[in-house]
């Protein structure tokens, strides 16, 4: 199994970063520069131009990795990692769409928020229903820290897991703000799997493929997204990343641990939704100086100190790393005698 692992990685690494080197001349070619938002902070005005849909290199490299390296899984009739590659690779196209239209009309506004709700919604239940069909997942709750499994109603635990998959999904895509703060925060994420694999045994090694291929593929394409970025993944890759997170915390059947390790994704996200509401109740104040909360950072907030791009990537994937082993130590015992 470790031969596997490693190999997905070497292979997600290798795939990223050749695709990198013909792709992000290619989209600087085509004209492909994502649009900077005008209410975000002043000097990321200066990156407007940048080639976006980079996140094309790990969709690519994360595929590679599961048909070479988990090519005798599915031979053998495992599955579970190509539902989670297909769910993600759904997400890729609804952010694909979302990109093409920002491009097509020269703005920061892609599809409308109902248009990708509904359609994030749809690929959600399809791949909870798939994954049930086939066994992978069960109406258990499992929780994490406290080791016990709750069983609750199937109709119940549909639409929770749509809930969390919408929401995981959404949250990555939030995190994607400065150069390589996505990357970074997700690859720890990925490696959590990848530890808890070797750490379960053989029954996970296809997944374990899937999450170590993907971390390849975001080193590979780290390479270009890191500060100064010379590409930015776009929503293609933002959604796929989120996708494949949410994916994976539910083919391991354990989605509520999203809440330790997906914590700096929650932060960026509760710090969205706490701004907007407090906004509009207050008709006009602000707890944070802009949020997401990278932003806030990146603007002095509180201390006064102004984060810079490679200091909040430290920061968030320090964090990120810190709640991995915290979450691996949650649900290490799961399956002690």
């Amino acid at each position: 199994m470790s031969v596997k692992l490693i190999m997905a990685l070497v292979v997600g690494f290798a795939v990223s970063a050749g695709v990198g080197a013909f792709l992000v001349p290619f989209l600087r070619k085509i004209k492909a520069g994502q649009m900077i938002k005008e209410i975000g902070p002043s000097w990321h005005k200066s990156k407007s131009g940048t080639p976006t849909m980079g996140g094309i290199m790990f969709i690519v490299a994360a595929t590679a990795a599961c048909l070479t390296a988990g090519y005798d899984a599915i031979r053998s009739g495992e599955f579970g990692h190509v539902v989670c590659l297909l769910l993600a690779l759904v997400f890729g196209a609804i952010g694909f769409l979302d990109d093409y239209e920002k491009l097509r009309h020269k703005q920061n506004l892609g599809l409308t928020a109902g248009k990708k709700l509904i359609l994030q919604l749809a690929a959600s239940i399809l791949f909870i229903l798939l994954m049930r069909s086939l066994g992978y997942i069960t109406p258990n709750l499992y929780i994490p820290f406290a080791n016990i499994t709750v069983p609750i109603p199937e109709p119940v635990y549909f639409v929770l897991a749509a809930f969390i998959i919408v929401g995981c999904v959404n949250a990555v895509n939030l995190t994607d703000g400065v150069d390589g703060l996505a990357t970074g925060t997700t690859i720890p994420v990925m490696l959590f799997f990848v530890v808890v694999t070797y750490y379960w045994g053989e029954d996970y090694g296809a997944l374990g493929v899937f999450a170590s291929g993907l971390t390849g593929g975001l080193l590979g394409f780290l390479i270009y997204n890191f500060n100064p970025a010379k590409v930015f993944m776009g929503d293609t890759g933002s959604l796929f990343l989120g996708g494949a997170v949410a994916a994976l915390a539910f083919a391991y059947d354990m989605p509520l641990i999203l809440i330790t390790l997906g914590i700096v994704y929650i932060i960026e996200t509760l710090s969205d939704i706490i701004q907007v509401g407090y906004f509009k109740l207050t008709h006009g104040k602000r707890v944070f100086k802009m949020a997401p909360f990278h932003h806030h950072l990146e603007m002095g907030g509180w201390l006064g100190h102004k984060w810079t791009e490679r200091q909040l990537f430290c920061l968030f994937g320090g964090t990120s790393l810190l709640f991995a082993v915290i979450s691996f130590l949650g649900i290490m015992n799961r399956f002690a005698l």
